[in-house]
Order: structure tokens, then C-alpha cells, then sequence
């Protein structure tokens, strides 16, 4: 598989700029593998494609604040910070992107907040865009964190131009979020109601949890044709025991085991043992699927719609097959549904 076989035109206006007024609102596109049809439905009719005992895979991760807006020590420059990872607690370490790149040199300072309440020193610049910085603060890790969470901003994605508005605190977070460490949200779990998970639960559907912070490897561009030499950025993931379990028992069971995003998907498939079920895990993840691939733990996927050469489109390309997904695509342009991160959803069984 070539990076170029990736490509289709995407109009402008179909990247959705806010989100579905109500979440389990947004357009549904359902793709059976088996007939090859194509089905448009509402989110909230998912609930008739799932029985008692079939599993849900979500990803609990919380986006924090990672975008701050700083400014250059003597210029006074405005430079937008986005906080990408924690590389040392003790030190106030972090792999940051900088915008723009080009103003920044070792040695610079940054202040945030109009007091200039947190400073930070760039000490590397490690790619292009990317640099580490080291946060000057004389308080507790905690006081710390809080000052992060008052002077950043929900870490929406580039491609919205609009500024951030209050809602989005809330409607860039899954309603099942809880462990913080997200620069970004797993998007196809936006889609869930409380009432519809109440609704599901009543099915009798089980729901397992899995965590992986999503980072810049989820958004990271391929640059080579040959996919095979794309190297993933690693996020840190998480399965426990009892999560493992229960997607366990629905693989064994023969039931559906369905998992919201693609971030989900990464997760269970870094951790398969030899008879294809799921092991706990607790580390790195830079998992790269992309076609011909054999999925060893999900039988469903929700996803939502990916922008072109994007390792998510890839991803789904090898779930859903690939010309079977990209006839959808074509259908999802035609149709006007809404792409990416506040965007549409599809399930695909």
C-alpha cells in the first residue's frame, strides 16, 4: 500500500467547525462488510445494531488544556505553546510544538499570563517544529498543574480557525472521560449520550475501558510514499485486567466486540497474546496498521471521517476493506457529511 492510493478531494466546507447540537445527533453512515451496503442513519439509532452481552471498547483519556499562548522575553512576540509531553515530573520538562517555529532558539524565554505568572526557558530544539522546555515554577507539581489549567485553552484542532468558545470545554471531551493526558479527543466517542449509554446498558451491552493518550503520533503526516517505513509516534496506553476480561469473555462468546476510534482500536492491538485475546498493558505504544492487516481483537469499529494520507483513514481502509471504505468516502463527499474531529461518524459491521 502506497501513501498516494490515500488521496480524494475534500471540499473545504465540509470540515466541520462545530459540533452536532446534540451529541448522539451526528449522521451515521453504517457500512456492512458482509452485503457491501451503505446504510445513513442518526448516532443514536447504534442501538439497533448492537444485542445483549456484545462489547463497546472506549477510550477514557481527558483532554487537558494544552494550548497556551506565551510571549518572548525583550520582543514581547506572541507565540502559541502546545504542550505535547511530559518528559520529567521533577524537572517541569516538556516536548512542546511552537508556533511560530522559527522565532525560537535555545535560550529563549517564554511568559504566560498576563502577570507573567509561569516562565518557561526552551532548552532543545528537537525537530523542526518541535521543541523541549523547561517550566520555571517554584511551587508544588500540583500548584503547577493548576496554573497549566487556568492559562491554557481546550487544544482544538488547526484546521477549526474560529476561536475557542466556552461550550467546547465540555463538547471536546468524551462524557466518559477520566484520565487526563489527551492533547487531542478520541473524536468517535463525542458521539455518546448519557442517555444512549443508559439505553445500550439497559440492551445489555457491556462496556470495557481502555486509556491511551492520544499525542502527536495520532496526527503525525506521512512523508514516504512506502507506508512501511512511516514510523509512528509513541502514546502512552493502558488495559487492566478486568477490561481485558470482559472483551475476553465477548471474543470467546462469539459476540460482537466493537471498539469506539481508532485510538481504541491501537490500544487492544498492541496487546494480543497467541490465542488472540487481550492482555493487560501498561507501557509505549507507536502501533502503525494500515492495509493488508488481520485484526485480532475488535469485529466492529465507530469511527469518524479522517482527512486524506492520514493514518486514521489507513486504519479504517484495513478494517473496513479498502475500496469498499474509499466508495463510502466518496459517498460521505457527495452526501455533505461532516469531516473530522467535531465531524460525522460511521460504523462499520
Amino acid at each position: 500500500m502506497k501513501l498516494s492510493k490515500f488521496g480524494f478531494e475534500l471540499p473545504e466546507e465540509l470540515l466541520a467547525e462545530y459540533p452536532a447540537e446534540n451529541r448522539d445527533e451526528a449522521r451515521l453512515m453504517v457500512l456492512n462488510r458482509e452485503k457491501q451496503t451503505i446504510e445513513h442513519r442518526q448516532f443514536k439509532d447504534l442501538i439497533e445494531y448492537f444485542d445483549d452481552e456484545d462489547v463497546l471498547i472506549m477510550n477514557n483519556t481527558k483532554v487537558f488544556p494544552a494550548r497556551m499562548i506565551g510571549n518572548k522575553e525583550k520582543t514581547g512576540a506572541e507565540i502559541e505553546v502546545f504542550l505535547l509531553r511530559e518528559l520529567n515530573k521533577e524537572s517541569l520538562l516538556w516536548d512542546v510544538l511552537v508556533d511560530p517555529a522559527r522565532k525560537i532558539r535555545i535560550g529563549n524565554k517564554l511568559y504566560f499570563g498576563e502577570n507573567e505568572e509561569l516562565v518557561a526557558e526552551v532548552i532543545d530544539n528537537t525537530t523542526s517544529r518541535g521543541r523541549t522546555l523547561r517550566f520555571l515554577f517554584d511551587g508544588t507539581y500540583e500548584e503547577f498543574q493548576d496554573k497549566v489549567r487556568q492559562l491554557g485553552q481546550t487544544p482544538l484542532p488547526k484546521y477549526i480557525k474560529r476561536e475557542v468558545e466556552p461550550e467546547d470545554e465540555e463538547r471536546y471531551q468524551t462524557i466518559y472521560a477520566r484520565h487526563e493526558g489527551s492533547v487531542a479527543a478520541p473524536t468517535a466517542g463525542l458521539h455518546f449520550s448519557k442517555n444512549l449509554l443508559k439505553r445500550l446498558e439497559i440492551k445489555g451491552v457491556n462496556f470495557a475501558e481502555v486509556t491511551l493518550h492520544v499525542g502527536l503520533g495520532t496526527f503525525q503526516p506521512v512523508e514516504v510514499e512506502d507506508l512501511t517505513k512511516h514510523k509512528m509516534g509513541s502514546e502512552r496506553a493502558y488495559v487492566s485486567q478486568m477490561n481485558a476480561d470482559i472483551i475476553n469473555k465477548g471474543i470467546l462468546n462469539k459476540k460482537n466486540v466493537c471498539a469506539i476510534g481508532t485510538t481504541s482500536v491501537r490500544t487492544v492491538e498492541s496487546s494480543v497474546s497467541s490465542e488472540n485475546l487481550l492482555k493487560p498493558f501498561d507501557g509505549w505504544t507507536n502501533k502503525f496498521i494500515f492495509p493488508p492487516y488481520e485484526f485480532s481483537i475488535p469485529n466492529r469499529l465507530i469511527t469518524n471521517f479522517h482527512t486524506p494520507y492520514s493514518t486514521l483513514l489507513m486504519m479504517v481502509c484495513a478494517f473496513g476493506g479498502y475500496d469498499f471504505v474509499m466508495r463510502a468516502y466518496e459517498e460521505a463527499v457527495k452526501e455533505k457529511y461532516k469531516f473530522f474531529s467535531y465531524g460525522d461518524a460511521m460504523l462499520i459491521i
